[in-house]
């Protein structure tokens, strides 16, 4: 079931990371606990991850993410930087660890387990991913991993701050739809709720549009759109339709009455308006429903 980002903590932690300079290898397959961040910067490589084999040279990035089944070939003399990390909180990261080859059942370590960024609703980041700034994003990597191995204070503080910029960069281009915008009918909504509640006071577009943080001119734009009319011809409406409530239903009050309650602080204004739209005068209206 999809989550939410804002379930969890932000707290990069790093668990193992090195530039990696190797003859060809392999690592078993296995499941991983924890993220891991390659960046293939020498090299041919094959990586099949959830059982799709990925063809990477010099250039690429991957992201294997919590839980994935993956099997990692160097099928040349490669140079892979890489990172086991966490990207989220938990009281228990010191005792998690990178898996070992064989290691494809972690039932018995389901509280170490990291949340899939996939998991999170509205992100999709692929394993073999591009970076909108590859080699912005290769130099913070390498950074990171720079920085942890020398492994003073100062140096693992910076270490979170990149890790949580890596972070960031990833989940900007590959969560499109994390934060999806309020349809417009929903925001409208709200706007006409809000003059509901304030129909015996001065409402002026600019206050209308800053319930939806819109510029007055295009909100304007998309009202007319949706209502056909202008939001003050919309409010004059709902004023006009109040006071005809009011006098149906109220009898103890006087029309002057109606009108200050329903925002009009002008009774010939009131008179020219209720007649426009009704078609007879506030008093005739008044004696008709009676």
């Amino acid at each position: 079931m999809p989550v939410s980002l804002k379930d969890f903590i932000v707290l990069p932690f790093i668990r193992q990371a090195d530039f990696a300079s190797r003859l060809p290898w392999s690592y078993g397959e296995r499941r991983l606990l924890d993220y891991l961040l390659v960046y293939i910067e020498e090299g041919h490589c094959r990586f099949t991850i959830n059982g799709i084999s990925y063809d990477l040279r010099a250039g690429d990035f991957i992201l294997v993410q919590p839980g994935d089944l993956v099997l990692l070939e160097g099928l040349t003399e490669t140079r892979t930087p890489f990172a086991h990390l966490d990207f989220f909180y938990n009281p228990a990261r010191e005792q998690s660890f990178p898996t070992s080859p064989g290691m494809t059942n972690l039932e018995h370590f389901s509280h170490l387990l990291q949340p899939r960024l996939n998991d999170v609703e509205g992100v999709d980041i692929p394993p073999v991913f591009q970076p909108n700034q590859p080699f912005l994003f290769k130099n913070k990597l390498l950074r990171m991993i720079g920085l942890w191995k020398e492994g003073t204070t100062l140096g693992r503080i910076e270490c979170q701050q990149l890790g949580t910029d890596l972070l960031l960069e990833l989940v900007q281009k590959y969560g499109g739809q994390l934060e999806k915008k309020e349809p417009v009918s929903a925001m409208l909504e709200r706007v006409t709720a809000f003059l509901s509640l304030h129909l015996n006071e001065s409402v002026t577009v600019e206050q209308m549009a800053a319930q939806v943080h819109l510029s007055p001119s295009r909100f304007t734009t998309i009202f007319r759109e949706k209502y056909g009319l202008s939001p003050y011809q919309y409010l004059l409406r709902l004023r006009i339709e109040r006071a005809m409530d009011m006098m149906k239903t109220q009898k103890e009050l006087t029309i002057t009455q109606i009108a200050e309650y329903c925002g009009f602080h002008n009774i010939q204004h009131f008179s020219m308006a209720f007649q426009q739209m009704t078609g007879v005068p506030p008093s005739q209206f008044r004696k008709r429903s009676v």
